[in-house]
C-alpha cells in the first residue's frame, strides 16, 4: 500500500484529524495529525487489517522553535512491509499529547524520554516520571530555550 493510499484511508476514517500530509516526492512521507486524535488514529492504523501498523520504530520529541513542540512517530507494518511517519505539533506552553503506550508498548520508554528531555506530557501514560535526568532536575535539556544551571545540589555542573 502506498503512502497516499494510507493517507486516504486515515482521512476517510478521521476527516478532522488530518491537518497536512506529504506523501509524494519526499524521502519520508508523513501525515500531520491533530494532537487530540493521535491515540485514536494510532489504534485504527494498528488494528485495521489492510494497514496493520504493528511496530512503533521510534517516537521523537522535537523543539521546532517559536513556541512549538512536536512528536514524530515512525511506524512500520511487519506484515505489509510499509512505513509511515505521523507528526503532531503542540504549543510549548500546553505541550500535551495523548499517550500511545497502550497501543504500542515500546512507546512507554520513548514517551518518558520525550517528557524528560523536551517537557512533552503524554496524557494517560502509565508511568510518567523522568527516565534520564534526576527526578529533581529543573527544566528540559533538549529545548532550544534551555539554560544549563550552574549548580545542581551544590555541585558545579561541568560544561
Amino acid at each position: 500500500m502506498t503512502s497516499q493510499e494510507i493517507h486516504e484511508k486515515i482521512k476517510l476514517q478521521f476527516p478532522a484529524a488530518v491537518l497536512e500530509s506529504k506523501t509524494e516526492g519526499v524521502v519520508d512521507p508523513f501525515i500531520k495529525i491533530a494532537p487530540e486524535y493521535v491515540a485514536d488514529v494510532a489504534s485504527f492504523i494498528r488494528d485495521n487489517e489492510e494497514l496493520g501498523f504493528d511496530f512503533l520504530m521510534c517516537l521523537s520529541g522535537i523543539d521546532y522553535g517559536k513556541g512549538t513542540l512536536g512528536v514524530i512517530y515512525n511506524i512500520f507494518s511487519m506484515k505489509h512491509r510499509h512505513k509511515l511517519n505521523l507528526k503532531v505539533e503542540v504549543p510549548k506552553d500546553k505541550a500535551e499529547v495523548p499517550s500511545v503506550s497502550l497501543i504500542w508498548n515500546t512507546a512507554n520508554w520513548h514517551e518518558r524520554e520525550a517528557y524528560d528531555l523536551m517537557g512533552i506530557i503524554f496524557i494517560g501514560h502509565p508511568d510518567p516520571r523522568r527516565i534520564l535526568m534526576p527526578y529533581d532536575w529543573e527544566g528540559h535539556p533538549l529545548r532550544k530555550d534551555y539554560k544549563t544551571p550552574e549548580f545542581y545540589q551544590g555541585m558545579k555542573v561541568p560544561y
